[in-house]
């Protein structure tokens, strides 16, 4: 499996009282679509999932199994868990609801101590679902998980028929250079740092997994095309724009305002989830003021 282009990690959309609400999976898909995203990698960091219910995200997939399918979406099920069994739990439903594949962070309370426990956690996880493509999701600063990602992925291509490759959020530039560098190993890297878009393509990602695709992609399309065609120039150009809009949302909390960009742009995915912070209507006003000088609406048509 090589994923190329842009795949979003969608918000899980919820009611004004913070209630799941997959009727509004339906519209975030054809948005998505609309803007020349090629998939989508469900109920992640930017998902929530750590404040979903193994119930709730069982239903996010049925609702993105369809929508995926409808709108010509590829579909990545995260279904990263604590607790095994739930985690296998999830991994069925994932196959159950249609999902391309599936992913997985490591457990983030009791941790695996290197690479080799990491995969017999991922080996027992996935065991009723052998061949269904598999991603590791790399992402230390959420985990607190640090483990040499080069000796999972060699280790991992030995024990998971399915494994595939990386959602690799990590800051450790050397080491994906070891793993795209492997003899005999061809595993799918897929960039998690939107800002830094830029980056992973030249150090050979084809792929990119990230949240601020769901209301920018226009903005990351000028990226990958003037890499593509070697103007560096142009594409530094449009990467600045993403940093700058990035920036924007970091210094005011960016999980929640990120989200709340979705209705600006015309998708409402409603609030997030405590501890997240929770925003007021003059947050969202001040929000679109901001982004407004910026040139944000301007750069991705809305």
């Amino acid at each position: 499996m090589q994923l190329n282009g842009l795949i979003a990690a969608p918000h899980t959309p919820f009611h004004a009282d913070h209630s799941l609400n997959t009727d509004a999976v339906a519209p975030l898909a054809a948005h998505l679509a609309a803007n020349g995203v090629n998939g989508v990698f469900v109920a992640g960091t930017t998902g929530e999932c750590q404040s979903l219910t193994t119930g709730e995200r069982g239903e996010l997939f049925q609702a993105w199994g369809e929508a995926a399918r409808a709108n010509g979406l590829t579909f990545i099920a995260h279904v990263g868990h604590n607790c095994l069994p739930d985690g296998r739990t999830l991994v069925e439903a994932a196959q159950v609801a249609g999902a391309d594949a599936i992913g997985a962070m490591a457990p983030t309370f009791f941790k695996p101590e290197d690479a080799a426990d990491l995969v017999d956690w991922f080996s027992r996880l996935v065991a009723s679902v052998p061949g269904l493509p598999f991603y590791f999701y790399d992402i230390p600063p959420m985990t607190g998980v640090n483990i040499d990602t080069t000796e999972l992925v060699q280790r991992a291509a030995e024990r998971i028929d399915g494994f595939v490759g990386v959602k690799y959020t990590n800051n450790d530039r050397d080491q994906l250079r070891a793993i795209l560098a492997l003899p005999n190993h061809s595993p799918d890297m897929l960039w998690g740092c939107d800002e830094e878009l830029l980056d992973g393509l030249g150090l050979g990602c084809a792929g990119a997994v990230g949240s601020s695709y769901n209301f920018a992609a226009p903005l990351y399309h000028p990226i990958l095309k003037a890499h593509a065609e070697g103007d560096m120039e142009t594409a530094q150009l449009w990467q600045s724009r993403s940093v700058a809009v990035i920036d924007a949302l970091k210094a005011r909390g960016y999980m929640e305002h990120a989200k709340a960009v979705m209705s600006l742009v015309g998708v409402d995915c409603g609030p997030a989830r405590s501890p997240l912070g929770q925003l007021t209507n003059e947050d969202k006003e001040s929000l679109r003021d901001e982004l407004a000088a910026l040139g944000f609406f301007d750069w991705v048509g809305a």
